[in-house]
């Protein structure tokens, strides 16, 4: 009898295990730009292949995807999150027990500065400072105008027009003899750097990581010598209406995984794996410009990743789950 009690009492706490870590269906965001969809695609592989997870992916943009998340419990995941745009929503959701911050997805965060082609600072190591292209400033042809200086701005329409124009201003940028050229657009401003480094003409101007631009051109953010003024950059940089901008670096943007209380509950080992998977802007820089030349999309980019670059995707993951993955592939 004694043991037929301990017998079911073991089963009994297997099961409970079993379905303590039970994965079960999981619904992924596959969000609507590149470095995103890659991301989705390789957590859809390794949550299915090495977690036993039914895992799917459904279309998500940030607005409807955090939303959604907080107020319905779907998708379970959001692998790329740029939460600022919804900090307050989100922190209720976290204060709710209804999501979690699983883990920063971007690493170094989003990145943003004004940038010239590394072979330049090669050749004018100073150019690495603001200091320093604005001595050079003439070096800067304007496409139009011959008596001026080019600096390329944000696309017009983009939040990012405000702050590049006020730190322009800040910087003290139109006194050496810049002028802002608007390319247009997003095509615009990544077409005058690969214009400007297949002849290895300078280029000076606004552009953000990670992307494919700066997978493929071998680029220097400026250092304005300001270091960070998080109270400047979201009280002042940032506003339409800021009158006298002082100069700051921009600060990184925070990139992070979110899931459902629901999902890190149900499933703590695969939760875990959400809480280690992170990419450093280089990495995905360098990823994006394969998509970009291989016209890849995220499905083909997640298993270009995920068989060329074991050394990153084992490390967020226990040994018998990477070889798991490794047989699948």
């Amino acid at each position: 009898m004694k043991l037929k009690t301990a017998a079911l009492l073991t089963l009994t706490a297997t099961a409970f295990h079993a379905q303590a870590d039970e994965c079960g269906k999981v619904t992924i965001a596959d969000m609507n730009w590149n470095s995103a969809s890659v991301m989705a695609n390789v957590d859809q592989f390794i949550l299915e292949h090495g977690y036993d997870c039914d895992a799917e992916l459904i279309p998500g943009d940030t607005m409807p995807t955090g939303t959604s998340m907080i107020e319905k419990g779907q998708p379970d995941v959001a692998p790329e999150l740029w939460s600022n745009a919804l900090k307050d929503a989100l922190d209720k959701g976290v204060e709710e027990k209804r999501l979690r911050y699983a883990g920063k997805s971007l690493v170094d965060g989003g990145e943003e500065g004004f940038w010239v082609p590394a072979y330049l600072v090669k050749q004018y190591p100073e150019m690495a400072t603001i200091e320093g292209v604005k001595k050079h400033a003439k070096l800067f042809d304007h496409p139009e105008d011959p008596d001026q200086s080019a600096f390329y701005s944000c696309p017009a329409g983009w939040n990012c027009q405000i702050s590049a124009g006020n730190l322009f201003k800040a910087l003290g940028l139109e006194g050496s003899g810049f002028t802002i050229v608007d390319p247009g657009s997003s095509a615009g401003l990544s077409g005058a750097i690969a214009k400007a480094y297949e002849r290895e003409e300078a280029w000076f101007g606004y552009y953000w990581a990670p992307t494919a631009v700066l997978g493929k051109y071998d680029m220097v953010k400026v250092d304005f010598g300001s270091g960070v003024n998080l109270e400047e950059f979201v009280g002042c940089t940032t506003q339409t209406e800021c009158e006298s901008p002082k100069p700051t670096m921009y600060p990184p943007s925070p990139v992070h995984t979110i899931t459902t209380e629901a999902f890190a509950s149900r499933a703590p080992q695969a939760y875990e794996y959400f809480t280690k998977r992170g990419f450093t802007n280089k990495d995905m820089n360098q990823l994006l410009a394969w998509m970009e030349d291989n016209q890849a999309d995220g499905e083909e980019a997640s298993f270009h990743f995920l068989e060329n670059y074991p050394q990153i995707w084992q490390t967020w993951v226990p040994q018998d789950v990477a070889k798991k993955v490794q047989q699948a592939l």
